[in-house]
């Protein structure tokens, strides 16, 4: 069951587009996955649509006042023949092809995972293996902003470390543990400099990452992994 969830102003974000297209896609993929936050984006969806009529609906209401126009009733039958206009509709034997939905998928270590429909036109980099983590870059040329599908096998696990910036991780399958509890697939996971975590999966899993600056490993000897901090998501 789904624990973790968008913060509602980072929805609104997301329906006004004012979100980068990682964040975007990241959102995107949850709500395929969670019926919640998919009505919450329904529900604002509409209500913009909504103000976005009403404003256009009220400039053209003040344009009209400012020009003159044709009325309706001055118009000639030629002109507007609404009659012919239905029975053109009504008699087209046009005939729609519904496409099958495209399904693309990703190997990583052999195994194959089906892509959300928000990630199926995003390029994919060549998978970078380290140990038991494996890392496809997803190529959206957002500058400092990267993003990845990351693979954690069976036992594996991403040191202890905090963050620079902000981190989007969302699970697309499997499951994972860290200070905080378990996470299963569909979890939207936001965490910045404040948290620090060591994500751990007994039985392997594939998240959705965002990050937009260096993790910064905390504990032991892995903190000379930080000079190689980026790399990982």
């Amino acid at each position: 069951m789904i624990k973790h969830h968008p913060k509602f102003e980072l929805i609104q974000s997301f329906v006004n587009g004012e979100l980068p297209a990682s964040l975007s896609a990241g959102i995107a993929v949850h709500a395929e996955m969670c019926p919640k936050c998919s009505q919450i984006i329904s529900q604002l969806t509409e209500q913009v649509a909504e103000t976005s009529f009403e404003i256009n609906m009220l400039d053209n209401v003040i344009s009209e006042d400012n020009r003159t126009s044709l009325k309706f009733n001055e118009l000639s039958e030629t002109e507007i023949n609404t009659e012919s206009m239905i029975d053109l509709i009504t008699d087209s034997n046009d005939t729609f092809k519904v496409e099958p939905e495209l399904v693309k998928t990703i190997t990583l270590n052999n195994k194959p995972y089906t892509l959300p429909n928000a990630l199926k036109n995003m390029p994919l980099s060549k998978t970078l293996h380290m140990g038991k983590l494996s890392r496809a870059r997803i190529q959206l040329n957002e500058n400092e902003i990267h993003t990845s599908l990351l693979k954690i096998e069976p036992g594996g696990a991403v040191p202890q470390h905090t963050h620079k910036g902000f981190e989007l991780t969302l699970l697309l399958e499997g499951s994972f543990n860290d200070e905080n509890g378990e996470y299963v697939k569909g979890d939207f996971i936001m965490l910045d400099g404040t948290h620090t975590h060591n994500p751990v999966s007994t039985e392997g899993c594939l998240c959705f990452t965002v990050a937009n600056d260096a993790l910064h490993f905390t504990k032991g000897i892995n903190k000379l992994l930080n000079p190689i901090g980026t790399f990982i998501y």
